[in-house]
């Protein structure tokens, strides 16, 4: 069996796969919201939808009993500081499932701070300058620094 090198340009570095990242981050919420007092489990499944028929979305993170839904993203500016748009309409996505969602929901979207010198802003603070009308009233965005291991609320 030859080793073959496959090109997978849109792979973070380092990482076994984006999948591995994603998941990695989703535990690293997990333990943030712990240590701020909210134990939330992974995958909590809830039916969405605009009218009488509903369907079960699972949220990356949650609480049923708490009635609290986490939508986990650790996307990154392309490497060469360009916006990724393919990305960013996986978080317009996430918040149609929040719009869908139940209402008396605390609704969080937990993003991965990623600053870019050339813009001067991070991905969240760009998100919120160009789909500000896409975010519903009661979504509460937060930016988490993985290297000081704190998050902070940009908006609601």
């Amino acid at each position: 069996m030859t080793n073959v090198m496959i090109n997978k340009p849109f792979q973070r570095l380092a990482s076994a796969s984006n999948a591995h990242v994603g998941s990695a981050f989703e535990n690293s919420a997990k333990i943030f919201f712990e240590k701020q007092g909210l134990s939330l489990q992974l995958e909590i499944k809830i039916a969405v939808g605009v009218n009488s028929v509903k369907k079960e979305h699972a949220f990356d993170l949650g609480c049923l009993n708490k009635k609290i839904l986490v939508e986990c993203k650790s996307h990154k500016w392309t490497q060469g500081d360009n916006v990724p748009s393919a990305k960013l309409t996986l978080w317009n996505e996430a918040m149609y499932y929040f719009l869908t969602s139940p209402e008396g929901f605390r609704k969080i979207m937990f993003v991965l701070r990623d600053y870019s010198e050339k813009r001067n802003e991070t991905l969240a603070e760009y998100y919120l300058r160009s789909y500000r009308h896409l975010i519903p009233d009661d979504v509460e965005l937060w930016e988490y620094d993985e290297t000081k291991l704190t998050a902070c609320k940009l908006c609601n």
